[in-house]
């Protein structure tokens, strides 16, 4: 999951492969494997990239 959450960088676009509802959101920081991400509709979230994978959206 790691390796993947680390080409995430600040501007890319993901989504939580759980939360749907969240809608596509974009991300704020990568640090040492905490991926701060802005959703539209649930706010700003840290999220623990070793724990979750997100999934990129290219079509956004």
């Amino acid at each position: 999951m790691e390796n993947l959450n680390a080409i995430l960088a600040p501007g890319m676009f993901v989504r939580h492969p759980a939360y749907a509802e969240w809608g596509v959101g974009q991300v704020q920081s990568n640090i040492a494997g905490r991926i701060t991400v802005n959703f539209p509709n649930e706010g700003k979230v840290v999220i623990d990239g070793t724990r979750i994978a997100l999934e990129p959206v290219f079509d956004a």
